[in-house]
């Protein structure tokens, strides 16, 4: 388990560095890929970059005293790595063109803030469910399109476990003035999921709903109202997701806009039990 949670923590702190680190970039009119000595030319989503070769082997890593404290990192990292994935898992169905390239860091880096909050449990040991789930609320999917600068309309999401109900609702208001339309719009679409996740057991309760295509225009939307059950007496947390889609109509097709590019989606509500 322990080798697993090594490997985690070093394929997810690759994907990190990567995204977020600053690295020489190569200039000139004929790009390099490869290896020459300890200096590795490689392309990415930032264009040609350029790093040292080199580092510490995971072998030592997982048996060396001296990085001990570097292994109870790695085993807090790659639970961050594990359960990101399991919340991307759980929401796939209206994540896939609601999301931004850096996505997947920006969340593992959340998590692990979280699992930092675990004031209980020792030092490698620390998990998400014993620390503050609620500083994920509010989590962006795509940082290029937020639903928080593209919904103006009020709404309520809420979870009750006494009754094992979950709802988001949007009462009626105007697209053309509650929305920032992208150029070219003519249609949008609501979309929402609920998901209960077990983090220990790498398990999770999902659903998901959507409304028609709406017109982008002066006419009410109508209110909007997506109502889920949980499982009977969960005492996981809950999470439950709002996103916006939007469309251009041609001939009575309607193409999303641009792959995606104005999609967004956000964790409107957590209920961590």
């Amino acid at each position: 388990m322990h080798e697993q949670l090594i490997r985690i923590y070093l394929e997810t702190y690759f994907l990190t560095f990567k995204n977020n680190l600053k690295m020489a970039k190569q200039k000139g009119i004929l790009p390099i890929q490869g290896t020459i000595g300890n200096i590795t030319f490689f392309k990415s989503a930032d264009g040609y970059l350029v790093r040292e070769k080199g580092g510490v082997s995971a072998k030592r890593i997982a048996s060396d005293p001296a990085f001990q404290r570097t292994r109870e990192n790695g085993y807090e990292f790659g639970r961050a790595g594990s359960s990101g994935k399991q919340i991307r898992t759980a929401f796939r169905h209206v994540l896939q063109h609601t999301s931004d390239s850096k996505m997947v860091s920006r969340l593992t880096r959340d998590l692990m803030r979280i699992i930092k909050t675990d004031s209980t449990s020792p030092r490698g040991q620390r998990t998400l469910t014993e620390g503050d789930l609620y500083l994920l609320e509010g989590f962006e999917f795509n940082a290029q399109s937020q639903l928080s600068s593209t919904l103006y309309a009020p709404y309520t999401a809420t979870v009750d476990r006494t009754t094992d109900q979950a709802a988001v609702e949007i009462p009626d208001f105007i697209p053309a003035s509650m929305l920032a339309i992208p150029e070219g719009a003519t249609h949008f679409r609501i979309s929402t999921a609920m998901a209960v996740i077990d983090f220990e057991q790498n398990q999770f309760v999902n659903d998901f709903k959507q409304t028609a295509y709406l017109a982008l225009d002066a006419a009410g939307s109508g209110t909007i109202t997506h109502a889920y059950t949980l499982p009977a007496g969960t005492g996981l947390p809950v999470f439950l997701s709002m996103g916006i889609e939007f469309f251009q109509q041609v001939n009575g097709v309607y193409y999303v806009l641009r792959n995606g590019a104005y999609n967004a989606m956000a964790l409107v509500k957590i209920d961590q039990a």
